[in-house]
């Protein structure tokens, strides 16, 4: 690269990268089962439930570049819900692992659907690519969209769109 790597300030640089590496690809050491708790609870509610604006972090899979943006989830109880703060936690997860888009938003959507099992699941994930905006055709404002629509959500074109209505930004 054309770097001294004994100037003071590299040194340390490859123990400091591997710690960063640890952490953001941590998702491979998580246990899901571990991460949701238990955290389900039986519920007469059978209403859209979302949560939305996630931040997620992750690394494209091609370039170890970040990819970062939002991510919306929306399930329709079937009996049992989940303890709220445990959907980002799932996100997280999937997201600090060496990822492309399309298979972050279909492994959040998948466990969800095997976990709580409800009578359906939606997710969106908005996220900007390093990897477009540093370097290839380096577009700094574009934004790449990814959807996984599961049971009700795929089969209702209007309980599709409701989602999608809700999670707009006003």
């Amino acid at each position: 690269m054309g770097e001294n790597p004994s100037r003071e300030g590299l040194i340390d640089t490859p123990k400091r990268a591997e710690r960063s590496l640890r952490f953001l690809t941590s998702g491979y050491a998580a246990d899901v089962d571990a991460v949701l708790n238990n955290a389900m609870f039986t519920v007469d509610y059978n209403e859209m439930v979302i949560v939305k604006d996630i931040d997620f972090y992750s690394l494209c899979e091609h370039h170890l570049l970040p990819f970062f943006g939002k991510c919306h989830v929306a399930y329709i109880p079937n009996g049992r819900v989940i303890g709220l703060s445990k959907i980002p936690r799932l996100v997280d997860v999937f997201a600090r692992r060496l990822q492309v888009q399309e298979r972050l938003t279909n492994q959040i959507a998948s466990t969800l659907l095997e976990k709580i099992q409800p009578l359906g699941v939606a997710v969106v994930t908005e996220a900007t690519h390093l990897c477009m905006s540093m370097r290839g055709v380096e577009k700094q404002n574009s934004l790449a969209v990814a959807s996984a629509m599961l049971g009700t959500f795929r089969e209702d074109a209007r309980t599709r769109a409701e989602f999608l209505e809700l999670i707009k930004k006003r």
